[in-house]
């Protein structure tokens, strides 16, 4: 189920790239959205990076790496478009609480799970 945010994350990315590119430009930190060249780069990038891995994780193939490449990648998502949003606390909340999530892949071998 944690994977589904990534995966439909990716996709609005690549069908509304103009409108994440501006959420981008708009926000207090947006610099950060520069670091990979401009953030039509990032924005694609990012999108690729969390369709490929939310997949991985929906199928658990290497789910260890997998959520550790998502964390990699969201922490500059939630850095850049939420903090400094104070009237919009929910999201910010939201993606402390997937990284609690990404964080049980990270800490537990999953594949053990289901034996």
């Amino acid at each position: 189920m944690l994977s589904l945010i990534f995966i439909v994350a990716s996709t609005n990315q690549f069908f509304n790239t103009e409108k994440t590119v501006s959420r981008i430009e708009n926000a207090s930190m947006g610099f950060i959205g520069n670091i990979l060249g401009t953030p039509e780069t990032a924005v694609i990038l990012s999108g690729i990076v969390m369709l490929i891995a939310g997949i991985s994780l929906l199928m658990g193939f290497k789910s260890r790496i997998v959520a550790i490449v998502l964390i990699a990648v969201l922490i500059p998502i939630t850095l850049t478009i939420q903090v400094g949003q104070i009237s919009t606390l929910g999201p910010l909340f939201k993606n402390i609480a997937i990284l609690g999530g990404l964080l049980f892949f990270t800490l537990n071998d999953t594949n053990n799970l289901l034996k």
